[in-house]
């Protein structure tokens, strides 16, 4: 694995595959965007945002062209990124990328990756098939399950085996942290969610977003020891990474992908 910088954070999930999250430090931008952010539907300087790609580009060894980055809506949709897409013009990438909260590849040098800033990102790796998935599992697309949905497109585009896939949980925000409304309680209830095991009232209720996609991964049949979940919440380490919670919606986010080596 390779060693933790100043702008990336890497996760140990397997040699034939690089996994990271980006991190605030070491970039161009400035204010709650500082200094880090590659995310351009954020309202960042986009001068800014291209000098923070190409040290990300850098960084990874890839093509800068070939950071695949959707623009997210708390939705479920899904795409397929194959080698194909890179020779399409900027304005349909994009266009193929709006409203996208999930990117599934088995083409190697390409990073796919999700924008988090307090919602949950999700690495998904099938180190027989050589296939990825990143996931972005805000409260909403984990109340709709969006990682179970994407493992079933995992499934049915690569013939991966759950009990052969590899998964990472990256930083995000704790259950301590993450206070929600009533609402929000009773969506996960009526969802069929086991409450007891993901929520604790505190006042106001609290809701456990990495335990909830542990769960949801786990029952899937990926094996609990492959499953790795990061200690790190946003929201406490809003000085290391981004936390909208922390910093409001302007501002940065981190940035979690994956490049098949």
């Amino acid at each position: 694995m390779k060693s933790n910088s100043a702008t990336v954070s890497y996760h140990d999930i397997a040699p034939s595959v690089t996994a990271f999250s980006t991190t605030r430090h070491g970039g161009f931008s400035r204010g709650a965007y500082g200094e880090f952010n590659i995310n351009r539907y954020c309202g960042d300087d986009v001068g800014n945002i291209e000098k923070n790609l190409d040290l990300l580009a850098g960084e990874l060894g890839v093509d800068k062209a070939n950071i695949i980055m959707p623009h997210q809506t708390h939705g479920t949709e899904t795409r397929l990124v194959s080698r194909d897409f890179l020779s399409l013009g900027r304005t349909t990438q994009r266009m193929i990328l709006e409203g996208v909260d999930a990117l599934l590849t088995d083409v190697p040098g390409i990073c796919i990756g999700v924008s988090t800033a307090d919602c949950i990102p999700i690495l998904i790796y099938d180190p027989v098939r050589r296939a990825t998935a990143a996931i972005h599992a805000g409260w909403r697309g984990t109340a709709a399950r969006i990682a179970v949905k994407t493992v079933a497109e995992i499934r049915l585009a690569y013939g991966s085996r759950p009990e052969e896939l590899l998964a990472v949980i990256g930083p995000g925000i704790s259950l301590d942290a993450f206070e929600v409304g009533d609402e929000v309680y009773e969506e996960f209830s009526s969802a069929g969610f086991d409450m007891a095991a993901i929520s604790r009232r505190q006042n106001k209720w609290h809701i456990d977003l990495k335990e909830c996609n542990r769960l949801q991964l786990s029952s899937l049949g990926i094996k609990p020891e492959n499953i790795r979940v990061s200690g790190v919440c946003t929201y406490n380490n809003f000085t290391d990474y981004f936390s909208a919670r922390r910093l409001g919606a302007q501002s940065g986010r981190i940035f979690t992908g994956t490049v098949i080596k």
